[in-house]
């Protein structure tokens, strides 16, 4: 018979019982025995000190409700032995013995305790790094160490031209911005591009005053500075101002790309070590290297830039020296890519993240299987999807509950938002080559946005 041949299998654990079976026997030093069939008990199950098969039996025989029927007379001593003989009067002895059918937990009720106890279970044992996890971070970030200069000590660069008036500020005017200012900042953009207006001093990168600034740059927009009736003014003057140079820079529009391409280029250099120096990725081939990088270049680059973005100031502190929007808006950068830019680095760096999380961030950002031109798709899904799974566990395991919450899909959304703007730095990078050609930009920097493999 069915029951039979189920005797001994307990179709539930012991903890997904009846709160009654929770009532564990004292541990007194003395074995317990069960009062169904003598066997050794192992606690209180539906009200009755039982062993672990008697138990199984005493529930199955409930929940499927069978008559029956001793073969012999109906008084059978139950031992360990004989208890699959007759089930009849095994049955007749759980019930004898107090054994209730109230207390037997419906499937639903064992599922839930059974979430209870996994619930239970995470809140006494969090989550800790293993071994592997702990080596894979470790090295990450001895790469990282070894590429990131906080201080451009090594920085060589052209120097920075900030004679150009800058052409926008951030502030909170996402809404409602007049008739006046749209005309102003339309006359603006049209003189621009004839002109280098009068000279700018490296306070530019001022912004609007803290308060102006108390949600975190979510609702910045461009408008502009000057006004329209200094515009005839600042022509003249910076007409003037073409007439005395000598070195042949009259015909530059974008004055801060020489020093913002050399910034980018040696940024650039950096992730590129940063990659070289992990085994993982030096151990794929070389055409899904080149495309990794390429990929992920302009994400990895604004990982780096974040860790010095001062969301006080809204200024990039790279040692010695600082940046603004507005440089990028001398380069030749526009507002449609620098808008989401700016939102970007005050939700990132408003998440306060440890540096060992933007080094992971990086290390996901660079091993994406769904970039133009990789082909190995299957080793480097496994590849990112271990390192997510070491940043959400570093985040359980390293930090308190207050701060932790939702942190992990923060940082993906955060990755999913620089995705979007990927595309539109390549494109912006290519149009401003087309207008400033000559040797603006490194060739390094024109490979990284190439749609070439």
């Amino acid at each position: 018979m069915s029951l039979m041949s189920k005797e001994n299998l307990s179709d539930w654990p012991s903890s997904q019982t009846s709160a009654e079976e929770e009532e564990d026997e004292e541990d007194d030093g003395e074995p317990k025995v069960c009062q169904v069939c003598g066997d050794r008990a192992t606690g209180y199950h539906f009200n009755a000190m039982t062993c672990e098969g008697c138990k199984g039996f005493f529930r199955r025989a409930m929940k499927h409700p069978t008559k029956f029927c001793c073969p012999w007379q109906g008084a059978c001593v139950i031992t360990k032995n004989n208890r699959r003989q007759c089930q009849a009067c095994r049955l007749h002895k759980c019930q004898s013995i107090g054994m209730l059918k109230e207390l037997i937990m419906s499937k639903e009720a064992v599922e839930k305790r059974r979430s209870q106890i996994r619930r239970n279970r995470m809140v006494e044992e969090p989550p800790v790094l293993s071994p592997q996890q702990e080596a894979v971070i470790q090295e990450l970030f001895n790469a990282h160490e070894k590429t990131f200069d906080i201080t451009f000590s090594h920085f060589q660069f052209r120097p920075i031209d900030r004679d150009l008036n800058p052409m926008s500020v951030w502030n909170q005017t996402a809404t409602g911005q007049s008739a006046k200012q749209t005309r102003r900042m339309d006359n603006l953009s049209s003189s621009y591009s004839t002109s280098t207006s009068t000279s700018f001093s490296s306070s530019s990168c001022s912004l609007e005053d803290e308060e102006d600034r108390s949600d975190g740059g979510k609702n910045m927009v461009f408008t502009t500075l000057p006004d329209v009736a200094d515009l005839t003014t600042d022509m003249e003057q910076e007409k003037e101002k073409k007439e005395d140079r000598s070195d042949g820079g009259k015909n530059t529009v974008f004055t801060t790309l020489p020093h913002i391409a050399d910034l980018t280029t040696y940024m650039i250099q950096n992730i590129i070590n940063f990659a070289k120096g992990l085994p993982s990725f030096r151990a794929l081939a070389i055409d899904d290297q080149i495309s990794l990088l390429k990929g992920a270049m302009f994400e990895m680059m604004q990982i780096r830039f974040n860790m010095m973005f001062n969301v006080k100031t809204g200024i990039w502190e790279c040692g010695p020296l600082t940046y603004c929007m507005d440089d990028a808006v001398r380069a030749g950068f526009q507002r449609h890519l620098l808008d989401p830019l700016m939102r970007f680095h005050y939700s990132l760096r408003n998440l306060q993240l440890q540096e060992v999380e933007y080094v992971l961030m990086q290390a996901i950002s660079l091993f994406s299987p769904d970039r133009p031109g990789v082909i190995n798709h299957g080793v480097i899904d496994s590849l990112q999807e271990k390192l997510a799974i070491a940043l959400k566990v570093h985040i359980d395991s390293k930090r308190a509950r207050p701060e932790k919450h939702l942190l992990y899909p923060k940082i993906l959304a955060c990755l999913t938002e620089m995705r979007t703007m990927n595309e539109e730095y390549t494109k912006q990078v290519l149009q401003i080559q087309d207008i400033q050609p000559g040797n603006s930009f490194d060739p390094l920097i024109l490979e990284v946005v190439s749609k070439d493999p």
